[in-house]
C-alpha cells in the first residue's frame, strides 16, 4: 500500500511506566514470588490479579517489544492488522510445515512478539462463544468450575454512539477493565443492506440483538476490543500506568525464556525453582518461591514445556533433551480454524475501497483519527458476524459425529464486511468500483495438527503444523459457509447494488471449488489445544482442572493452549476467561 512506509514500525511517543528493558535496571534480585512467562493475552491479566495483593511480588518475562507508541497496533483500521501480518519485528515470523489439507502450501504463523501478545495483534473481534462451549469444558474436566454460569459478565459497549438496538446491556457488565465496544464508525449503505437481510430472510440469518449472550446463532453487531478509537489489550488495559506502576510488579521486555531450571523432586514429585532467559546474548535465572506461570501461548507453551523435558519422551530422547515428566499431549490435539474470503463488486463507493484505495482520502482519514480518534480507522474490517449451524441432515452427518459442543453452537462464521478483496473476472481491480465481503470460518473443524521440536536448541523455532482442512468435514462446512454467503449477498435489498462476484465460485464443479479453496484458506490464527485441560483422573492431557501441569508442582499454565476443544468463536474472549479464572485459582492456594 501507498502509505505502508508511514506506518509499519511508526511510533508515538509515551510513557512505558515500569515496563523495563534491562535486567539492570530491575530495583530487586531475580527472586519472586510468581513468574510469569509470557506478557500476552492471558499473562497481563494474571499479572494485575496477583499483584492486587501487595504481599506478592510478580515478575513478567516477555520476549518481544512495547506495544507503546506502535500505530500499527493502536490503529484498528483493517490496513493496519495487514502491516502487521508482514515480517516484523513486533512478530515472531513462524512458518508452518507444507500444509497437506491445503496443497503443500507453507504458511506463515503469526504470533505476537510484542506486550499485549495477541490482544496487541489482532482483529480485535470479541466473541464470547456458546454456553454449549464452557459447558462442554466443565463435563470434560470434571469441573463445573469451567461452565459458562460461573464466568463473569464482560464490558459494555463504550464509544458515545446510539447503540440502541445492537446490544443486550443485561448480558455485559460495567466493571470490566478491557474496553469492549460495538462499531464506532458506520458505512450507512452496507449496514442497512446488512440489517434489511435479516428482516429478507429471518428463517437463514434470524437477528441476534447480542452474539455475546451464550446463544450466539444469527446475524448481529460485531463487538470489539476496542475504546476511544483506540486498541484495547491487556497491556493497555491490564497493565494501564495505574496497574503497572504497583512496587511489587516488574515487567521485563526484550526476555527470551529458554526453559525451566533448578529441578528438584519432593515426595515423587518434580518442581522446577527458575525460568532461564536470554537478554542480549547473556543467560540469567528469575527465581520464582511459589509458582511458575507458562502464558507463552499456544505455540510458545509447548516449546517451553519439551525444552524442559516435559513431553513425549520419543521426542524429546532422540533430541539429547533429558526427560524429566512423560506427557505425550504436550503439543498434540491443536486445533485452529480454516479461514476462506469472497467478494463480490458493488455500485456504491460507501466501503473500505472509497479509504484504502484512495491516496487523498486514506490520508484524510488517518489526520482524523490523529486528531480526535473519530472517522473510518476507528473500526476494522467487519462490522457484523452472522453464526450459523450447518442443516441437521445434511449428508455429512452421515458419517460424522456433529463436532459442535450442543443446539446454540454454530459450525461456521460469515465476518461481513463493506471491503474485500481478490481478483475480478476477466482481470483488473476488486477495488473498483467498490465491493463488499466476507470471511468465511469453520468454527468447529474436526482437523487437528500438532506443535513439536527438532531440535534442543530453544531458539530454534517451533515445528508448526496447524492440519488445515485434513478433514472432509471442514472442507464440507467451508462449502456451505460459501452456500450462505451467496445467498446472504442474493437477498432482495443486495439485487440493486450488487454488480457480480470477484469471482465466479458457483458456476464449477464441486472439485474445481475444492482446489480454489484450498489454494486461498489461511488459518484463523486462533490455536488452542497444546496443553490441553482434562480431569485431574485422565491419562490424557497436559493440565488439570487448576491448569497445573500433571505431576509437576507449582507450575500452571494460563493462556489458550489449555482449551481442549477450540471454543466456536475467535479464541481472545475465551482467553481472558482463561486468565481470570486462573489467577483466581492462584489466589485460591496461596491466600
Amino acid at each position: 500500500m501507498f502509505t505502508r512506509s508511514i506506518f509499519l514500525a511508526g511510533f508515538i511517543a509515551s510513557s512505558l511506566g515500569k515496563v523495563y528493558e534491562s535486567v539492570a535496571d530491575l530495583p530487586k534480585s531475580l527472586t519472586y514470588d510468581f513468574v510469569i512467562v509470557g506478557g500476552g493475552t492471558a499473562g497481563n491479566v494474571v499479572a494485575n490479579r496477583l499483584t492486587e495483593n501487595p504481599d506478592f511480588s510478580v515478575l513478567v518475562l516477555e520476549a518481544g517489544v512495547s506495544n507503546e507508541g506502535v500505530l500499527d497496533s493502536i490503529v484498528p483500521f483493517s490496513t493496519f492488522l495487514v502491516g502487521l501480518l508482514e515480517p516484523n519485528i513486533f512478530d515472531w515470523n513462524y512458518t508452518t510445515v507444507p500444509q497437506t489439507g491445503l496443497n503443500g502450501r507453507v504458511l506463515p504463523y503469526a504470533r505476537a512478539h510484542m506486550l499485549g501478545g495477541c490482544s496487541s495483534h489482532n482483529a480485535m473481534f470479541y466473541t464470547r462463544g456458546t454456553a454449549d462451549d464452557f459447558d462442554r469444558y466443565a463435563r470434560l474436566t470434571g469441573d463445573a468450575g469451567w461452565s459458562w454460569d460461573n464466568n463473569e459478565k464482560f464490558s459494555p459497549p463504550a464509544d458515545h454512539h446510539d447503540t440502541k438496538g445492537q446490544f443486550d446491556p443485561t448480558v455485559h457488565s460495567t466493571r470490566g477493565i478491557t474496553s469492549v465496544s460495538l462499531s464506532g464508525f458506520q458505512w450507512p449503505i452496507f449496514s442497512h443492506h446488512v440489517i434489511q437481510t435479516t428482516r429478507e430472510l429471518p428463517d437463514v440469518f434470524p437477528f441476534n440483538l447480542d452474539m455475546n449472550s451464550g446463544k450466539p446463532l444469527g446475524l448481529g453487531w460485531l463487538q470489539s476490543t476496542i475504546g476511544g478509537g483506540m486498541r484495547s489489550s491487556s497491556a493497555t488495559s491490564y497493565l494501564a500506568d495505574e496497574f503497572v506502576r504497583r512496587e511489587n510488579l516488574h515487567v521485563l521486555l526484550h526476555a527470551q525464556v529458554l526453559d525451566l531450571v533448578n529441578l528438584s523432586n519432593t515426595k515423587g514429585e518434580a518442581s522446577f525453582g527458575g525460568v532461564r532467559f536470554l537478554q542480549d546474548s547473556r543467560q540469567f535465572t528469575a527465581k520464582a518461591r511459589k509458582e511458575i506461570i507458562l502464558s507463552a501461548g499456544a505455540v510458545g507453551t509447548p516449546n517451553i514445556l519439551m525444552h524442559s523435558g516435559i513431553g513425549d519422551r520419543n521426542v524429546l530422547g532422540p533430541l539429547g533433551i533429558r526427560t524429566v515428566l512423560h506427557l505425550p499431549s504436550v503439543g498434540q490435539n491443536i486445533t485452529d480454524q480454516p479461514l476462506f474470503s469472497v467478494s463480490w463488486s458493488v455500485n456504491f463507493n460507501q466501503t473500505l475501497d472509497s479509504v484504502n484505495q484512495n491516496e487523498t482520502l486514506f490520508n484524510e482519514a488517518f489526520a482524523q483519527w490523529n486528531r480526535s480518534h473519530t472517522g473510518p480507522f476507528v473500526i476494522e474490517s467487519a462490522t457484523h458476524v452472522a453464526w450459523l449451524r450447518l442443516d441437521s441432515h445434511s449428508s455429512i452427518f452421515e458419517n460424522h459425529t456433529d463436532p459442535s459442543a450442543g443446539p446454540h453452537t454454530p459450525h461456521i462464521e460469515l465476518g461481513l464486511a463493506p471491503g474485500g478483496g481478490g481478483p475480478v473476472p476477466g482481470g483488473g481491480s476488486a477495488g473498483v468500483p467498490g465491493h463488499v465481503g466476507a470471511g468465511l470460518s469453520v468454527v468447529t473443524p474436526l482437523s487437528r495438527g500438532s506443535i513439536t521440536i527438532n531440535s534442543s536448541n530453544p531458539l530454534d523455532p517451533p515445528v508448526i503444523d496447524i492440519g488445515l482442512l485434513e478433514n472432509d468435514f471442514d472442507i464440507f462446512a467451508m462449502r456451505e459457509a460459501l452456500k450462505r454467503a451467496q445467498q446472504f449477498f442474493g437477498a432482495p435489498v443486495w439485487r440493486d447494488a450488487i454488480i457480480g462476484p470477484t469471482q465466479d465460485l458457483e458456476n464449477i464443479t464441486t472439485d474445481a471449488l475444492d482446489e480454489i479453496i484450498r489454494n486461498a484458506t489461511i488459518p484463523s490464527l486462533h490455536l488452542v489445544g497444546s496443553a490441553a485441560m482434562s480431569a485431574r483422573d485422565a491419562t490424557h492431557g497436559v493440565v488439570n482442572p487448576d491448569l497445573l501441569v500433571k505431576g509437576i508442582r507449582g507450575l500452571r499454565v494460563i493462556d489458550a493452549s489449555v482449551l481442549p476443544l477450540i471454543p466456536s468463536a475467535h479464541t481472545q474472549a475465551a482467553t481472558y476467561v482463561v486468565a481470570e479464572r486462573g489467577a483466581d485459582l492462584i489466589k485460591q492456594r496461596w491466600m
